[in-house]
């Protein structure tokens, strides 16, 4: 009986392995055509990386060369389990053609999997960081694909390193195959050794910054086992702090003690100002400039400030913050604020100074709390007859939570956030108000091309006078970002001279559902349905329509064509355009 064949894969069988064989129809390459007998989907990319560019060879030149094609077509179909297969090949001559070398792949019986061993030992055989979620694949029953098996050897010794057991190694690797049984025996044995731990924290010198400030960023705790996701944690905390344009974690294995790993940074600050501005449009307030003025840093505890404006032909604004981290920073902290805004959209003009401060901190939860107290004072006209000032103090609470799997374009992902804030005559305020506003958004994508979207908003605002309300509190919907196919901000309860004057309560829902037909390119079918109204059994406004999205390079930009389909409320054909993450 003859032994098995011991095969090692070689970097060739691994970019084999990993490409794809073609069915019964014919591949080019150059003057080299390849044609696989039988029902098979994996061969077409396999010939053409490994036969490469044959061009202008002579017919005698094909023939001497065929003997090499032949050997790596056997190589490519081995790749992928097919141990027997038969090539033939033939030089076709052609007048005023170049001549062809045509080769005819019968892959014959597929090497299975007859078993399979893969044993973890030493102290990490329980980590499950190490061993949970290892691939399922090759399994046993199956074709024997060279670029699955090394998939598998890779995950046990990537993980290892991730998880820190860097003195790892195979005790036993080798797959077995038997071409004349078709069979393939995988076996496995992985030591992992000790564990390394993480050692102290020590942030090199030169950066300028307290080192409490700097202290607050560490999660990592002494002692604690080595993972490479903490050490990516602490240099995304530390990256995104807005203070330093390099960040350099060192945690070499080659300078632990006792597997001790000392954890070394070095930071490089930022400069400390910067100043931007750009331009943008949407069909809710047309085209917008903003601008802004950022020092990232004024101290060595890290406070900052900042100041941004916008322009459009319905909005203008100026507004400066000034933040001081709290612990963690990554996180907490507390901004003071002031600001101007001035509106007129439609019939309602508004002028608003407000001033107060906000405390941001993340719960164990997840969520985001942010705590606030702020004044507001406000000059508005609404239509020609009703004019009124209003002077609010406003404390607040929001909690807001943000879970997507990119934060440019995600694939799925929800979006859930509440605000309340609330006045009384008896705390330096003109009206009694208590303001809600609830807002959910959801995505999930389906086989990778269908995407389905849905988006919940629902206000309320809860008064004894109606009237001293002022517009920036009122509700109004319809627009981009609210039912399209009606203008920004048009549905509302209307006084008796048909003007828009805000509503009670904000409902508004919709479904989307996006097809991506090319990489980037996606088409978009929609339904919106909401209004602003007086009461929450009112009549709602619904729009339909189609869109196409564009994923560009600063994030997804949008184009709809919405049709109102409610006509006693000035619903028609409308084009709405916007930019933004759908989360």
């Amino acid at each position: 009986m003859r032994l098995p064949w011991i095969q090692r894969p070689t970097a060739r069988n691994l970019i084999a392995a990993l490409l794809f064989l073609a069915p019964t129809h014919a591949v080019f390459a150059n003057q080299v055509r390849v044609e696989v007998e039988g029902d098979f989907d994996e061969l077409q990319e396999n010939a053409e990386i490994l036969l490469g560019e044959v061009e202008g060879r002579t017919a005698d030149g094909l023939r001497r060369y065929a003997s090499s094609a032949v050997a790596q077509v056997k190589e490519a179909v081995r790749a992928l389990g097919y141990y027997n297969p038969v090539v033939r090949w033939q030089v076709y001559e052609q007048e005023e053609e170049p001549a062809e070398l045509r080769l005819t792949v019968s892959p014959g019986e597929p090497v299975r999997i007859r078993s399979r061993r893969v044993d973890v030992r030493g102290p990490g055989a329980r980590d499950p960081s190490l061993v949970s979620g290892l691939p399922e694949r090759p399994r046993a029953g199956e074709v024997l694909h060279h670029g699955e098996y090394d998939a598998l050897r890779r995950a046990i010794q990537n993980r290892a390193g991730r998880s820190g057991y860097f003195d790892g190694q195979y005790l036993e690797r080798q797959l077995a195959v038997d071409p004349e049984a078709l069979a393939a025996d995988i076996q496995l044995e992985y030591e992992t050794g000790e564990r390394y731990r993480l050692g102290e924290v020590t942030f090199l010198d030169g950066h300028g910054f307290d080192e409490t400030l700097l202290r607050q960023f560490v999660t990592i705790e002494p002692g604690e086992p080595f993972h490479a996701d903490k050490v990516a944690r602490l240099n995304q905390d530390l990256s995104n702090s807005g203070y330093f344009s390099g960040v350099d974690v060192d945690v070499s294995p080659t300078k632990a003690e006792d597997r001790v790993i000392p954890v070394d940074i070095g930071l490089t600050p930022r400069p400390p100002r910067s100043v931007s501005a750009g331009v943008g449009f949407s069909t809710d307030v047309g085209p917008r400039f903003r601008g802004n003025w950022r020092e990232h840093y004024i101290n060595a505890k890290g406070y900052k400030r900042g100041a941004d404006t916008e322009l459009s032909e319905l909005r203008q604004s100026i507004s400066g913050w000034y933040e001081l981290p709290l612990d963690p920073p990554m996180t907490d902290s507390i901004r003071l604020g002031t600001g101007y805004q001035r509106e007129h959209i439609e019939d309602v003009e508004s002028e608003r100074l407000t001033l107060g401060q906000q405390w941001n901190h993340q719960l164990d939860s997840g969520w985001m709390q942010v705590l606030s107290m702020r004044w507001e004072g406000e000059r508005y006209r609404i239509g020609n007859e009703e004019r009124g000032t209003s002077s609010l103090l406003l404390p607040g609470v929001s909690y807001s939570k943000l879970r997507a799997n990119s934060p440019l374009d995600p694939s799925q992902g929800f979006r859930l956030q509440l605000d309340v804030t609330g006045a009384h005559r008896a705390l330096l305020s003109d009206a009694d108000i208590l303001h809600i506003n609830f807002l959910a958004k959801g995505l999930y994508t389906l086989a990778d091309n269908h995407r389905f979207l849905a988006r919940f908003n629902f206000g309320g605002v809860a008064t004894n006078s109606f009237s001293d309300v002022p517009p920036s509190l009122r509700f109004f919907a319809g627009g981009d970002q609210s039912v399209r196919g009606y203008g920004y901000e048009t549905l509302s309860p209307e006084d008796s001279d048909g003007v828009a004057i805000g509503g009670r309560y904000l409902i508004v829902g919709s479904a989307e559902y996006q097809y991506e037909f090319a990489r980037n390119w996606r088409l978009a079918a929609f339904v919106d349905e909401g209004n602003a109204v007086n009461n929450v059994f009112d009549p709602l406004a619904t729009g339909v329509g189609m869109g196409i999205r564009w994923v560009s390079p600063v994030g997804p930009l949008r184009l709809d064509v919405a049709k109102g389909l409610n006509d006693e409320l000035d619903g028609g054909w409308r084009i709405h355009f916007s930019m933004g993450p759908e989360l």
